[in-house]
């Protein structure tokens, strides 16, 4: 949920704060007053693209930062909800004690843009991410995009539900193992011969691998022991000495051990307590000294004496090296390439069995993925009949009681030909009318299109919450009693979401839970002539902002009262909803 939003710099909002509250929230004030640089705020935080244009004359920069309490996420789809939570670890975002974070975006008149997430820099598209399950704004814009075939698609299936998206998560996992399959058999037998020549390539390799059979960190061990045969003699010398002078063997008069034991053996006996200590470090001392002793025996009996072992390591190093040459830097590097060779080898194998198996393995996944779509097509008709009826329904609601939504789900073409990663249909919405059944694109004009866009949203929320809706000017082109229904729909909505309505209409802004005004004043500091602000309004206040905005009757008992009258049918309505539910 959106609880704050600041904006400066941008259009004819020098400096403004906007408090959001749960429920339906409109935004209303006279032309030019800057409602449109809301929405574009918003645009801008959910990733839309930056227009330098739009920073405000004599301003470096617009700053635009929404404040976003996460908590009421948690009535939001599963899926959705574990995508926003790894994008906050992604970005190494952590939340505000209150469980709330702060989006931001930066635009500067030069045209640099600047995002930022949980007071960290971001890339544009991580806050589009990050808004893309929380807030969604509605404009003209956006009602084109509805006239797109994946929209309408995504709109069916997410009218579908779970089981929607358990058919679709099982089909697109088939479809792309057999798109995989396919492309292996396609290439097997479209480059047989090259892929032949490859394969010889990659078994001389791994035979040659497999022939020395090298160990990880072989080469280190053999430098070792070359060192080691290499420099016998000098080791030999050296570690003899060290042990004959502990054990007193060759001519060694007598063992320091034996030396050091009498020592110790002498300043026990002295009967003063002040060299038993030293004492007693002596005899540790040549326990430690019997242990070298005995250590130093070991590593001269293992220390290697034939010449050979020498010869033997040298030519294991040079047979390594080879092998170094041709497929790493080093031992551990021809391990790993043998491993992908082998990977890779399975991949290229063109022999009779290895095409059979894989002309069986597609033929399967073949079959296995017109199950899957044949349970996707099954669901998205179900789903878009159920749709249709119910924004149908809506729509009668909403003044447009001579026309119902259609959802034709068809194939997309002959078989698995026309398979793509979402499905074996192509999905539309047309619109029935006077004219017949046509396409959204064909059959509706820009007010109908925000209509139907309002009911698919009434509609879908059914199935959905904890999201914040933007509607800009959803009742562009209507008045009268569709107007009231277009306000009752947006109160309706707002029982499982939070609404932002930019509207021009009281009919629609007496529904609301929350009354924002844009207003405008004179700009005193030689700026665009015009600064913007937000202000939120109550009581009378709002009565006289909706006496303006029916016929600029803020003046007057009789637009006054009338403004009264509407605000009260309205919030009685609200209620009386409530108890219903």
């Amino acid at each position: 949920m959106l609880t704050e939003l600041r904006i400066s710099g941008l259009g004819v909002i020098d400096e403004a704060v906007a408090d959001f509250a749960p429920g339906l929230s409109v935004l209303t004030g006279e032309t030019g007053a800057g409602k449109t640089m809301v929405v574009t705020g918003l645009r801008l935080l959910a990733g839309g693209r930056a227009d330098p244009g739009r920073v405000r004359r004599g301003a470096d920069k617009a700053v635009v930062e929404g404040r976003f309490d996460l908590a009421a996420a948690a009535t939001m789809d599963s899926e959705d909800r574990h995508q926003l939570d790894m994008l906050l670890e992604e970005a190494d975002v952590e939340l505000d004690e209150d469980g709330t974070v702060i989006a931001a975006r930066r635009v500067g008149a030069d045209g640099r843009s600047r995002a930022r997430l949980g007071g960290r820099s971001v890339p544009a598209g991580t806050l589009a991410r990050f808004c893309s399950p929380v807030l969604a704004v509605h404009g003209q814009n956006d009602q084109l995009r509805l006239l797109r075939p994946d929209r309408q698609r995504e709109a069916v299936d997410s009218h579908g539900g779970e089981p929607a998206r358990v058919a679709l998560r099982a089909y697109h996992e088939t479809f792309h193992r057999w798109r995989e399959a396919e492309r292996s058999l396609a290439e097997r037998t479209g480059r047989a011969r090259e892929l032949a020549r490859e394969a010889d390539l990659l078994r001389h390799g791994l035979d040659e691998i497999d022939a020395l059979d090298p160990r990880p960190g072989e080469e280190a061990e053999l430098d070792a022991v070359i060192r080691r045969l290499t420099d016998s003699e000098e080791l030999r010398e050296v570690a003899g000495q060290a042990h004959e002078t502990l054990t007193g063997e060759g001519e060694t008069a007598e063992p320091v051990v034996n030396v050091l034991d009498q020592l110790r053996q002498r300043l026990a006996g002295a009967g003063d307590p002040a060299l038993d200590p030293i004492a007693t470090s002596i005899d540790q001392a040549v326990a430690a000294l019997g242990d070298a002793a005995t250590e130093l025996g070991l590593y001269l009996a293992e220390l290697p004496v034939d010449a050979a072992d020498l010869d033997s390591a040298l030519e294991r190093r040079h047979d390594l090296r080879a092998l170094t040459r041709k497929y790493g830097t080093d031992v551990d590097d021809v391990l790993e390439w043998a491993a992908k060779a082998r990977v890779r080898l399975s991949e290229v194998d063109t022999s009779d069995s290895a095409v059979a198996d894989l002309t069986a393995t597609v033929a399967r996944l073949a079959v296995e993925l017109e199950e899957r779509g044949a349970e996707l097509t099954a669901i998205r008709r179900a789903a878009g009949e159920d749709l249709a009826r119910r924004v149908t329904s809506e729509l009668a609601e909403l003044s447009m009681g001579g026309a119902g939504l259609v959802v034709r789900v068809a194939p997309a073409g002959e078989g698995l030909a026309a398979a793509t990663e979402s499905g074996l249909d192509d999905v539309e919405l047309a619109l029935d009318g006077p004219s017949g059944v046509v396409p959204l694109g064909r059959g509706a004009s820009g007010g109908e299109l925000s209509r139907v866009m309002l009911a698919l949203e009434v509609v879908l929320a059914e199935r959905s919450g904890g999201g914040t809706l933007v509607f800009d000017e959803v009742d562009a082109g209507v008045g009268g009693r569709a107007a009231l229904s277009i306000g009752k729909r947006l109160a309706r909505l707002a029982r499982t979401h939070q609404v932002i309505a930019v509207t021009h209409l009281a009919q629609v802004a007496a529904y609301a839970d929350t009354h924002l005004v844009i207003h405008k004043a004179a700009d005193s500091t030689g700026g665009d002539g015009v600064v913007s602000g937000v202000r939120a309004v109550d009581d009378s206040d709002r009565v006289i902002e909706l006496a303006r905005m029916l016929a600029g009757m803020e003046d007057t008992d009789t637009g006054l009262a009338h403004a009264e009258e509407l605000l009260g049918k309205a919030q009685s309505e609200k209620s009386q909803a409530q108890v219903d539910r």
